[in-house]
């Protein structure tokens, strides 16, 4: 059974959605607080945390980049319908994803269930994938640069994975979106291009400057092969 950390400083909209998702079979635990919920967060007990954005105080993003200092935890960000630039910037400081506010329960349980099954999926077992100095692990879901390890979001690693094993191949932002956030690709959406963003950052900072992604104009991308 897996457990949910739920943070939002709308008691009653989060008490709504802990019992539906407790009806789902979740063990939900909720904070009304980011300091709170980030303290829950790095006692490190929960397999996912669900976070509100737009909360007084330390709101959601400052929340999320203190958590992503010290864990990996699969984040789901909750945003208002029209803030754009508030999913934009969860993205980029590693929310996994994201559902706009007002949601409909079964919209964030099929939201939580993908990223679960992304986090803990049962990838082939067996040879690593390589291509180049990049090497990606699907049993232990990590991912190298020269041997030096490169942390990835749960989000991040699939995406990296989809397009290791297809390398030298363009993989089109829809089958990403599909396969990698477990969503058909909606009209202005940018969550892969903001996803795929980070991951050349974080593969850049290790590597010294190398892109090995390549953005193919309104196609998709292609991990390059040396």
């Amino acid at each position: 059974m897996s457990k949910l950390l739920l943070i939002d400083d709308d008691v009653e909209l989060a008490n709504m959605l802990k019992e539906f998702l407790t009806q789902e079979g979740y063990t939900v635990t909720t904070a009304h607080d980011g300091l709170t919920g980030e303290q829950y967060v790095l006692a490190g007990k929960f397999d996912l945390a669900i976070l509100d954005v737009m909360m007084p105080g330390q709101d959601g993003l400052q929340t999320l980049r203190n958590i992503r200092q010290h864990s990996d935890i699969p984040v789901l960000m909750l945003t208002a319908k029209d803030d754009n630039e508030g999913r934009i910037e969860g993205l980029e400081a590693g929310a996994d994803d994201y559902v706009q506010k007002p949601c409909l329960p079964r919209e964030l349980v099929a939201r939580v269930r993908a990223i679960l099954r992304r986090h803990t999926s049962d990838s082939p077992k067996g040879n690593d994938i390589v291509v180049g100095q990049l090497v990606v692990s699907s049993e232990r879901r990590k991912v190298f640069w020269a041997d030096k390890p490169i942390i990835f979001t749960s989000t991040e690693f699939s995406l990296i994975e989809i397009l290791a094993k297809h390398a030298g191949t363009i993989v089109s932002k829809e089958d990403l979106s599909v396969k990698a956030l477990g969503r058909p690709l909606v009209k202005y959406d940018r969550s892969i291009d903001v996803h795929l963003s980070s991951i050349r950052q974080k593969i850049s900072e290790v590597s010294g400057g190398v892109n090995v992604i390549q953005t193919i104009y309104r196609v998709g991308y292609q991990l390059v092969r040396e």
